[in-house]
């Protein structure tokens, strides 16, 4: 296919050359940012891989092509070298997902490369990629509909109908399902089982127990297959928590297989672990379903799936990442880590050694703890790092393995139970809960990885007011030896339809004192991630009329001010600030008056009026 009818193909519109041939120069590009083409060369590639031939980009996606007259003409493993050559080029210049692509002048053979990494050789070209697409087309493939989720979200609403008619705990189901969701992706057999002998006991084995057994095979299968040092102990929490538990064991055939029916047909089809977008899914459907739970369980805090991706970003994961998440709960923090320090990577030793030596969780609570290595087994076997125990029993281990990034979302209205021995023990008589509002924890860990490590956590916004002495305390403690590096406000109800807690993302320099540092902090007002409040489902991303997603041009944006430490009116604002002051945009922001609308004074009025009723201060007649 000659070059012009490539370019037509894709799309002309988002063809982009920076050289009079219309070639991207990747020196050039790479000036431009302040960077040496130098300090990414390998090998003897040289001067001679540094033109690539075509280049497509929009906001999120780099589509690269190079040429050549018949793949029968060149050294193949050259040819594929050139090109990853170009895709680690392409990485250090732009950080866009990557679609890379040989293609044939003078024929219309093609050879495709996307996915986590973009390795560059036979094992991971995507042999059903013949033909070329559209830039739209190679879009949706990398990130998938927003429409999906949607409908992965309605799957999970019916879904959880349905356990619930077939009597299965509500606590239970969410692990119950993930458990069935994995078995399933790895070949489980469920349809037409028939009554068999077990040839353990001899005794007749019924239909639904022959298909538990082989969840539990298939399970134990993944964990011996992966590695993980504490298999004994995941088994022992899927089976006897899972299923064993006596809800699931009294299901009937029918039940278990059309519970197994519908996730086959309603949720595995949206969802492929291969690229981000997948992911992304996988996520979605844990936390979703998660917040299916009962009263008693509503203060539960589960970071949506945009929140850790966008915290990720914020901290830079990269293949060269250690990431702990000492609160780990169902892992999404732990997975997009994985995702993001793997999509940086240039081969699959790389990946292994990420997945196996360089993402490191730690989880309480048992059931959470099964859900975390169900999650982190389904988005590829990086579970092995993932322990059950109370982190503050695990400094050394913490300690021992070198972090260099945390993220975490510890409880804000932790017991005694669960907190530092050391700070609970001191707690005035009459207080149940943490009166630090989650921010010991942070503490904690702090003093315990790397002096060179960055965190980025989420605490209720007491923690960044800091009226109660508890607060100041802590917020003084962390100022004394680290750096506020920045303070984000999230949205008002990120944790819809759970816990209410208002949050704030602060990030943390541990490298040195906030005061040696002398520099000011930056602060976010990021109060709308274009999502919204959808009954029965919770909060889902907004599109624009071409059903794409708004969120991602909001963390666009988001990230750039961040990261050039940008001021805008009515979003950021950059503040020096002490332990004493207040961590908030709120407090130091200028107001883009411009954009303010007669809704949004009656959105304030409702909402002071609201509080008023519910603190008892009016009454309604």
């Amino acid at each position: 296919m000659k070059r012009i009818k490539i370019i037509d193909k894709i799309g002309t519109k988002f063809n982009v050359g920076n050289t009079e041939a219309g070639e991207f120069s990747y020196p050039k590009a790479l000036k431009s940012i302040g960077k040496d083409i130098k300090n990414y060369q390998k090998g003897t590639a040289g001067a001679q891989h540094q033109y690539l031939d075509i280049r497509f980009e929009n906001e999120r996606l780099a589509i690269l092509v190079e040429c050549k007259n018949k793949f029968s003409n060149w050294d193949k493993k050259k040819i594929q070298k050139q090109l990853q050559d170009y895709v680690r080029y392409e990485k250090a210049y732009s950080n866009k997902r990557i679609v890379a692509i040989l293609a044939e002048t003078q024929g219309d053979d093609i050879w495709v490369w996307y996915g986590q990494s973009v390795i560059i050789d036979d094992d991971h070209k995507i042999i059903e990629e013949t033909k070329l697409k559209t830039f739209e087309e190679y879009e949706e493939i990398c990130f998938g509909k927003v429409n999906d989720k949607i409908k992965i979200i309605d799957s999970i609403k019916t879904l959880n109908e349905k356990l619930h008619s077939d009597g299965v705990n509500e606590k239970l189901r969410s692990q119950f399902v993930g458990t069935c969701l994995l078995a399933l992706k790895n070949g489980l057999i469920y349809e037409n089982i028939k009554e068999t002998i077990n040839p353990k006991t001899g005794k007749p084995l019924k239909a639904e127990d022959v298909v538990l057994n082989n969840i539990k095979n298939i399970l134990e299968g993944l964990l011996t297959k992966s590695g993980s040092l504490n298999k004994a102990s995941k088994l022992a929490i899927l089976n006897n928590k899972v299923l064993d538990d006596q809800d699931v064991q009294s299901l009937t055939y029918f039940e278990l297989t059309d519970i197994l029916k519908f996730i086959d047909v309603n949720i595995i089809p949206y969802i492929n672990d291969k690229n981000t977008a997948g992911q992304d899914l996988l996520n979605l459907f844990f936390t979703t379903f998660n917040k299916y739970v009962g009263k008693s369980d509503k203060n539960q805090a589960f970071t949506p799936d945009h929140i850790c991706g966008f915290m990720s970003k914020v901290v830079g994961v990269n293949k060269y990442s250690r990431v702990l998440d000492p609160c780990c709960g169902s892992g999404a923090f732990l997975v997009r880590a994985m995702t993001d320090a793997m999509d940086d990577c240039d081969s699959e030793k790389e990946r292994h050694v990420v997945k196996q030596e360089q993402i490191f969780g730690i989880e309480y609570e048992a059931g959470a703890f099964g859900l975390s290595s169900t999650n982190m087994l389904i988005h590829g076997d990086g579970n092995s790092n993932v322990v059950q125990d109370s982190l503050f029993n695990k400094g050394k281990w913490i300690e021992n393995n070198d972090i260099n990034i945390v993220l975490m979302n510890p409880p804000y209205n932790a017991t005694k139970k669960f907190c530092d021995p050391d700070y609970a023990k001191n707690w005035n008589s009459k207080k149940k809960e943490d009166p630090s509002k989650g921010f010991h924890f942070v503490e904690w860990v702090a003093k315990h990885v790397s002096p060179l490590c960055k965190m980025a956590v989420l605490l209720p916004m007491q923690a960044a007011i800091g009226s109660s002495s508890d607060v100041k305390d802590f917020k003084k403690k962390m100022l004394d030896n680290y750096t506020l590096d920045a303070v984000f406000s999230l949205p008002i109800e990120l944790f819809y339809p759970g816990a209410a807690a208002v949050a704030v993302c602060m990030v943390f320099d541990l490298s040195q004192k906030h005061v040696k540092a002398n520099k000011e902090t930056f602060f976010g007002y990021y109060r709308d991630d274009r999502f919204t409040k959808r009954k029965g489902l919770g909060r889902i991303e907004l599109t624009d009329e071409n059903g794409n997603s708004l969120w991602a041009k909001t963390e666009e944006l988001w990230l750039d001010l961040y990261k050039n430490k940008k001021k805008m009116p009515g979003l950021s604002v950059m503040q020096k600030v002490s332990w004493n002051d207040e961590w908030l945009a709120e407090a130091y922001m200028e107001t883009d008056y411009s954009t303010l609308t007669e809704e949004d004074f009656q959105k304030v009025i409702n909402s002071h009026l609201a509080h008023l009723v519910k603190e008892g201060y009016v009454y309604e007649n």
